[in-house]
């Protein structure tokens, strides 16, 4: 089965962040892309779901304790 890809805006919209955000998390190499480039235009690039999938828990974090 192909591996699922997703545009910066669908990744923005699961991040619940701005586009701008997800440009500098695949600049800082914190996410993955593949780029569908097809010519000398501009590149078209996208963030496979694994990838996506990854990036989210290597973020998540623990609930702190409640002290009682």
């Amino acid at each position: 089965m192909p591996a699922r890809l997703l545009s910066v805006p669908a990744v923005a919209a699961a991040l619940d962040v701005d586009r701008r955000t997800v440009y500098r998390f695949i600049a800082a190499g914190d996410l993955p892309v593949v780029d569908l480039r097809t010519g000398t235009s501009r590149s078209r690039i996208r963030v496979p779901a694994a990838g996506l999938d990854a990036f989210i828990s290597s973020r998540a974090v623990a609930a702190p304790r409640l002290r009682r």
